[in-house]
């Protein structure tokens, strides 16, 4: 993927699009202040660097019959990187977890996992987590409430 330099305008495109992944060119040229075509062309480049990975709809977990939201830290038994990809392979393949992170600390991993309510947690856990290649241990902590959801990245970093 090719490296790029952001200037303001990116950072603009970046932040509308964040913002509504549905804006049309047209739109997002009028509001970033360019005609459509260099428009198009900025896009595009974002995109083939790999800064726009795509484009998805967010959907609301409760309206779906997915009301409970539970971070689940796991440790594993051993820390070869056999051991390591055989764990992660085996989380890919589980719809209700949403993300699996590599992390620092107590646990090895940490997952963000999302079913309609504590029996199916229950069942996912007995039935699933807890015989995942190499797990030792895991601890729940379930979500009481949702402060702030994942939201768009800042880009006041990005040099000018």
């Amino acid at each position: 993927m090719p490296k790029l330099s952001l200037d303001a305008i990116d950072r603009r495109i970046l932040a509308a699009l964040q913002r509504d992944g549905r804006l049309t060119n047209v739109q997002l040229a009028e509001e970033v202040g360019l005609s459509p075509s260099p428009c198009l062309r900025r896009v595009r480049l974002l995109e083939e660097a790999g800064i726009i990975g795509g484009y998805r709809a967010t959907l609301d977990r409760a309206g779906l019959g997915l009301g409970l939201t539970v971070f689940v830290g796991v440790k594993v038994a051993r820390h070869d990187e056999a051991a390591a990809e055989a764990f992660r392979a085996a989380v890919r393949t589980l719809p209700s977890v949403v993300s699996c992170h590599l992390v620092s600390g107590e646990a090895d991993f940490l997952l963000q996992v999302v079913v309609p309510d504590l029996a199916a947690y229950e069942r996912l856990l007995l039935g699933t987590l807890l015989k995942l290649p190499g797990v030792s241990d895991i601890r729940s902590n379930v979500a009481i409430q949702t402060v702030k959801a994942e939201g768009p990245f800042p880009l006041d970093h990005l040099s000018p």
